[in-house]
């Protein structure tokens, strides 16, 4: 499996088939690395000039008459001695907002034959032709227009002369190919010292990691704006494309490798994409309000021979993008990081042949681990495989740090990581192989959940009796004689084999022990061998459960002719005795002492009282949150101290209301009772036995206080019932 695994990956890194969720976690392992490494820090040569909420206040809503921009370019250069300026926003559409469309309709309509009127539109023309007048202060500075490019087949305006025209072989088929471009007004892109797309690349998650620095349209390479910007500083720096034949991938190729402006070289991915070399969080370049710039209210020394890149942070405007530094990041930030990252030399590229390489990595990796794991011991595999990721990671920190290289990390730190799991768990199942031949081999003469708690903790347990506080249940058919001669051997196996198997699943289900099946009836007990501090409580709400489960059971047993079973359950908490007892013939995990022994007496008295469950004051104690009515207190065959006994009725706040009121009338008449007051006691009874004519426990009183009028108890009566009989 390991071996499998090991190609499974290596075809993944040498791109032969394609992952996605181990391509995403490649992905974010790049996020990770760049966040690490982000200097977040400013630089001080490339300031965004912001179109901010502000600027919209004072100036006026977006978009702005080219005279207004006119006025911004102008202004930045001539008072603020910039050195570049770049657009991040396009002009494809005329300027009309000064009129002079209107003037000119006039001037050919009804004010033909007017010559002052003609005489004054030639004097106005030049400075309501706000596109020249924009147009004019462009072509007088260094300044960067952009455009977009992209899927849409519609052209507008203008495109600037590409980078590089004609094909550059196999590596033209890998940039990314443009269908249609919203350009600039001629009268503006004409005069621009350059121009630049404004399409930032997205990987298959949505965030923005590369920019493409090239893109194709009609044989053709358009730069991106920020690689513009860089030329434009570098005095117009020619660009030359690089390519090389890359063998990495399943079929060599060309590619371009790199662009080179002046001694400075851009280098690119197999797409022709740059990664963009972020400096931190969104804002981290600074950010100078366009309505400062405009009004001359920042000093005038504050730009000088900056790099200013016009962008907008202004609501309803805002260009924002997923990146790795920030879910908010403004996308003029991207241009600005990938200008800083080209003049500084700063952006990282997978090394030529990184297909290989990673394929390379993960086989060397994957063999070998495949192979050493399953022969050493878990902590040999635990420390080789610690050391190998460590490894992994200080290489791939390494290159990306000192050398600038972008390695994988994700698939082989995952491939080792998934080799020493599987070799783990392959050792896992063999210990659990002979942890279940363990439980077939002694299941059958210990409970289950003993051999577990053997087979899990083997050194801490002991087969030595041990003093406990524990809960015992015991339950019993009811007629089980009458039933038993009324059906046929294999009938009655049948029926009590189905009652047996739902009563355990009941116990087991609230965790609790199956110590003994004794015929018709069940023994179980709570709080060994595994410690249950909620013993008392997952005792009583098992034996509520076996009421409803044999009624839940009525159905079948009729379909199958079977009679209707009723079951009585008495419990008791105390200290016990508990552990491997019996003979050297045969020997049982088990519980012993006075507390069992009351438990099983209560189960005989639920015949007598007539009632499902009986528990004694030590459950009411124990398990507080259930409604208990007090049935009587007794003194129980083979024991010379009363104990009281109550009905468990039900858990708190599911009791209905009206059981609720019987079991407070039934409380006032056993005070009643015990007061002697005989026959107060006995009209509430009545009543009580007439709202209930089957209740055998009303039944019950009411012949006791017949028996008491004519033979009273005496005074130093304490109220106690002594049972003679189990």
């Amino acid at each position: 499996m390991g071996l499998g695994l090991t190609v499974l990956f290596a075809m993944h890194e040498g791109e032969a088939s394609t992952m996605r969720w181990l391509q995403q976690l490649e992905l974010w392992a790049y996020d990770a690395r760049v966040r690490l490494f982000a200097p977040n820090t400013s630089d001080p040569r490339i300031v965004i000039l912001d179109i901010d909420h502000k600027s919209l206040l004072t100036e006026g809503r977006w978009p702005w008459g080219r005279d207004r921009m006119a006025a911004l370019v102008r202004q930045l250069f001539d008072r603020y001695r910039i050195s570049v300026l770049g657009f991040d926003v396009a002009f494809p559409e005329p300027d009309t907002s000064s009129g002079l469309a209107t003037l000119e309709r006039l001037a050919e309509g009804e004010l033909r034959g007017d010559p002052s009127f003609r005489s004054f539109l030639e004097r106005a023309r030049p400075a309501l032709d706000y596109d020249r007048l924009f147009g004019d202060e462009i072509g007088r500075h260094r300044v960067v227009l952009g455009f977009f490019m992209g899927p849409n087949p519609e052209r507008v305006g203008t495109l600037p002369s590409p980078l590089y025209s004609g094909e550059l072989g196999p590596a033209a088929f890998a940039a990314t190919q443009a269908e249609g471009y919203s350009g600039n007004r001629y009268e503006l892109q004409s005069r621009a010292a350059g121009a630049g797309h404004l399409v930032p690349g997205q990987d298959v998650d949505g965030v923005t990691r590369r920019v493409p620095m090239l893109l194709r349209f009609e044989g053709n390479y358009y730069e991106a704006m920020s690689l513009a910007v860089a030329r434009a500083w570098l005095g117009n720096a020619p660009a030359i494309v690089r390519t090389a034949v890359d063998r990495s991938g399943p079929r060599p190729a060309g590619r371009v490798t790199s662009l080179r402006l002046g001694k400075l070289p851009v280098p690119l991915d197999g797409r022709m994409n740059a990664l963009v070399p972020f400096r931190g969080p969104g804002r981290t370049f600074r950010y100078v309000s366009a309505t400062d710039v405009l009004r001359g209210t920042l000093p005038a020394g504050e730009l000088q021979g900056a790099i200013v890149i016009v962008g907008t942070s202004a609501q309803g405007l805002l260009d924002i993008r997923v990146t790795p530094v920030d879910d908010d990041f403004p996308g003029v930030e991207v241009h600005a990081s990938m200008v800083s990252g080209i003049l500084d030399q700063a952006i990282r590229h997978p090394p030529m042949d990184a297909t290989g390489i990673a394929a390379a990595i993960v086989l060397v990796l994957g063999v070998g681990l495949a192979l050493l794991l399953p022969n050493v011991g878990v902590l040999a595999a635990t420390a080789t495989t610690a050391c190998v990721v460590a490894a992994l990671v200080a290489g791939n920190l390494l290159a990306w740090g000192r050398h600038g290289y972008v390695l994988n990390i994700a698939a082989p730190v995952l491939l080792v990581s998934l080799l020493y799991f599987l070799n783990i768990v392959y050792g896992f199942f063999l210990e659990a192989r002979s942890r279940r031949l363990i439980t077939r081999l002694f299941g059958t003469y210990v409970p289950r959940e003993l051999v577990a708690e053997m087979a899990r903790n083997p050194g801490e347990y002991s087969m030595q009796g041990e003093s406990r506080v524990m809960t015992v249940l015991f339950s019993d058919v009811r007629d089980f004689t009458s039933i038993s001669e009324g059906l046929t051997p294999a009938a009655l196996k049948e029926m009590m084999n189905r009652y047996l198997t739902a009563m355990t699943e009941v116990v087991q289900e609230r965790r609790g022990t199956i110590d003994k099946y004794i015929g018709d009836a069940i023994m179980a007990f709570w709080g060994a061998p595994v410690a249950d501090a909620g013993h008392a409580a997952h005792a009583l709400d098992a034996a509520l459960d076996m009421q409803r489960r044999i009624r839940d059971l009525d159905p079948e047993f009729a379909r199958q002719g079977w009679p209707r079973l009723a079951i009585g359950v008495g419990l008791n908490c105390g200290e016990m005795n508990v552990g491997d007892m019996g003979s050297r013939f045969r020997r049982a995990y088990t519980v012993m002492g006075d507390a069992v022994n009351l438990a099983s007496r209560l189960e005989g008295l639920t015949r007598e009282y007539g009632v499902c469950i009986l528990v004694s004051a030590n459950i009411v104690e124990a398990a507080p949150g259930f409604v208990y009515r007090e049935v009587d207190r007794v003194v129980v065959k083979g024991r010379h101290e009363g104990v009281a006994i109550y009905e468990p009725l039900g858990r708190e706040g599911d009791v209905p209301q009206a059981t609720l009121a019987d079991a407070r009338r039934f409380h006032e008449a056993l005070a009643l009772y015990r007061q002697q007051r005989w026959q107060e006691a006995e009209a509430l009874f009545q009543a009580l036995a007439y709202a209930s004519p089957a209740s055998r426990l009303y039944t019950l009183y009411l012949e006791r206080l017949s028996h008491f009028r004519d033979h009273s108890p005496g005074p130093a009566w304490n109220g106690l019932w002594v049972f003679t009989t189990k």
